[in-house]
């Protein structure tokens, strides 16, 4: 599992040091692709294909689904971490993240997501509340 958050620096190749809790997990290979709220996604390579064939599955009559896929496969970029165990993230990928040097990755159990560090921030200002309030049936009997 993918727990916990990080505060690893972005170079100035584009690259970024993944937790070395992680490493082991993601030797074998990992996608980046575009997530939600404007972070990055970083997938083990098996994980992220188990996704992308659900998400194949869905009917491509609604646009919202088309849309989805579309960008999910079009910002997919596999890799595979170097020896230090970094990663290169794409000018696109860094564009649609907002990233600057600061970043912040953070386990999201089965994948991890990669945040500018002050857009980070701000998120998690702005959901404390709703993180608070948060009812079972949202979260499908977790609480």
């Amino acid at each position: 599992m993918f727990l916990g958050t990080y505060t690893p620096k972005l170079d100035d190749k584009g690259r970024l040091t993944l937790p070395a809790k992680f490493r082991d997990e993601l030797v074998g290979g990992l996608v980046v692709t575009k997530g939600q709220d404007h972070s990055l996604a970083v997938y083990p390579t098996e994980e992220f294909a188990a996704r992308a064939r659900k998400a194949a599955a869905v009917s491509r009559t609604s646009p919202e689904a088309r849309a989805f896929i579309r960008n999910l496969a079009a910002s997919a970029d596999e890799q595979r971490p170097d020896a230090q165990g970094r990663i290169t993230l794409s000018a696109g990928h860094r564009s649609y993240a907002g990233l600057t040097k600061e970043c912040v990755v953070i386990g999201s159990v089965d994948f991890l997501e990669i945040w500018d560090a002050q857009a980070w921030a701000t998120y998690q200002e702005e959901t404390e509340a709703a993180f608070a309030a948060a009812e079972d049936d949202v979260l499908g009997g977790f609480l």
